[in-house]
């Protein structure tokens, strides 16, 4: 095992990386720091949370001199990750004579520069605000010896690819360039034949991410009722803090809307929103005086708070990179984490495709019932109930409705109104499903028609395979299966039929677009119609 104390690198680092509370590197740490110290090039393929900060900034502040001019320039997409790293450099360098400043659009220019003129050795700043500070010959980087390209491939996606070359045709020719990426498209890889000097590759793998202290869930949900199903999961697991992640930026605002009226302390980031009041939402969920960011991909990049106790995957990540990028951001800082996901029934081939790409077979649990919910929330709500009977303030205002209720009714059939009343919003709606109403189907089975048979080589084989693949049931789970020339009848579990029906709906089968309903009931004396014979 190998021990901070065991790099070859500056005393007063190794006394600042103790009282940061770290003993042993992390896996990135502990290939990238050794590299860096030769004098490298390097490429490190890493998501966030894996502590690549300190993977370049251990290495780079020990090489760094008191000269006051600057010797390391660090380019991140976005404003919160140069505050985050500038933050986390400054903690390394404590004990030495180094001084490290964040450069962003949406703070004063004047102060930046009136702070690069007393002389800075690191400067993190973002592509746009770094061309602004080279344009007005405020910013020089004849001298500096070490660039770093920090989540390469998010600069890449937010449009910085340009601004990074300039940047680069601007630095000291003689320097060390070290690449941070969480994936590699082909951009990024020939950014680094362009302007690195036969660059080392390390990277680690995406169980080393995910695990140990990141527990993942998936949880199978209907679209039709997929907020109430995650309001019921909020309720149930009772997050601390925790980002829920959509797909587009009107879903944040629907999803946010949505929870702000149902009583949850929630707040939406995404890229409409101007730069002050994108601060106002982080600086309410830095301090916990909300407890869910509702967040796109886009807008949650650069986000770094130890604290998050939960990641809801509302829409399901576009790719399985994604996925491991959402999901760490939470189990920071060597604490526990959750990671929770919605799955929709047309969405299970997606989730498999991220199983097999993480190599593990994430667990399935059900959506808490109403009951489970009420039964989850009756302390606290006993608490609030209690607090208010403890308050000194004057409730006589009421006496005369209290009275008159009382004479008419029971006193436990009021309280039980009034429960209803204040917390129906947390309860939620008791539909969970579809009534299919009567199919004709064997008891406690659902009766299906599809609009194709034989016709696209149907078969039992196939039918069941795509059933069980979209709702994760045994094959022998399915029923009765009835295949003619030009539809089929098939049976499934009355507690999966609406997964079912969800998923192969407007689906494909064999490539041919097929459409399922539910079957009506067969009449008392059904002629039923006979596979058709292959003619002799």
């Amino acid at each position: 095992m190998t021990y901070f104390n065991d790099f070859d690198i500056n005393e007063n680092i190794k006394k600042a990386i103790k009282e940061m509370g770290f003993e042993e590197p992390s896996p990135i740490q502990e290939k990238a720091i050794p590299e860096i110290l030769s004098g490298r090039d390097l490429i490190g393929q890493a998501q966030t949370g894996t502590g690549k900060t300190a993977a370049f900034g251990i290495p780079l502040i020990n090489q760094i001199t008191t000269a006051p001019h600057v010797q390391t320039i660090i380019l991140t997409p976005t404003r919160e990750l140069a505050i985050q790293v500038s933050g986390e450099l400054q903690k390394l360098s404590k004990y030495m004579k180094i001084r490290t400043l964040p450069i962003y659009g949406g703070q004063s220019i004047g102060h930046q520069i009136r702070a690069l003129k007393q002389g800075v050795q690191i400067v993190i700043g973002t592509p746009g605000r770094i061309q602004d500070h080279l344009r007005r010959k405020t910013l020089r980087l004849d001298k500096v010896r070490a660039v770093v390209l920090d989540e390469a491939d998010e600069m890449l996606d937010m449009g910085f690819i340009d601004d990074i070359e300039n940047i680069l045709k601007q630095v000291n020719t003689d320097r060390k360039t070290l690449l941070f990426s969480a994936t590699m498209p082909p951009a990024i890889r020939k950014l680094s034949r362009r302007y690195m000097n036969s660059p080392v590759t390390v990277s680690i793998n995406k169980s080393e991410v995910t695990a140990p202290s990141i527990d993942q869930v998936y949880f199978k949900v209907l679209e039709r009722n997929k907020q109430e199903s995650l309001c019921r999961i909020l309720d149930s697991k009772d997050p601390e803090l925790g980002i829920i992640f959509c797909r587009t930026k009107k879903g944040v605002a629907e999803l946010t809307e949505a929870l702000q009226a149902r009583g949850y302390l929630a707040d939406g980031l995404h890229g409409d929103l101007t730069q002050s009041q994108r601060d106002a939402v982080m600086k309410k969920f830095r301090d916990s005086s909300i407890e869910f960011l509702v967040a796109t991909d886009v807008a949650a990049r650069g986000i770094d708070v130890n604290d998050v106790s939960h990641v809801i995957n509302y829409d399901i990540p576009q790719d399985p990179e994604s996925y491991v990028h959402r999901i760490g951001r939470t189990g920071r800082a060597g604490k526990s984490g959750e990671a929770l996901t919605l799955v929709t029934p047309r969405e299970m081939k997606h989730l498999r495709s991220i199983e097999a790409e993480i190599k593990m077979a994430i667990p399935s649990h059900a959506v808490p019932s109403i009951e489970e919910v009420v039964e989850k929330q009756q302390q606290s709500w006993k608490n609030l109930i209690t607090d208010q009977l403890n308050d000194d303030e004057d409730l006589s205002l009421f006496n005369a409705l209290t009275e008159e209720l009382l004479e008419q009714y029971e006193a436990k059939d009021i309280v039980r109104s009034l429960m209803k009343l204040n917390f129906s919003s947390a309860i939620g709606e008791s539909d969970d499903g579809y009534n299919f109403g009567e199919t004709g189907g064997a008891k406690g089975m659902i009766r299906f028609f599809i609009n194709v048979g034989r016709n696209v080589n149907m078969s039992p084989k196939v039918l069941i395979e795509e059933i069980s693949n979209a709702v994760g049931i045994p094959g022998k789970a399915v029923g009765r299966i009835d295949i003619f020339e030009n539809f089929t009848f098939v049976e499934v579990p009355e507690d999966v039929a609406p997964f079912v029906y969800e998923a192969l709906r407007y689906s494909r089968i064999n490539g041919a677009r097929v459409n399922l309903e539910p079957a009506k009931p067969r009449p008392k004396r059904e002629n039923r119609p006979r596979p058709a014979r292959p003619s002799r």
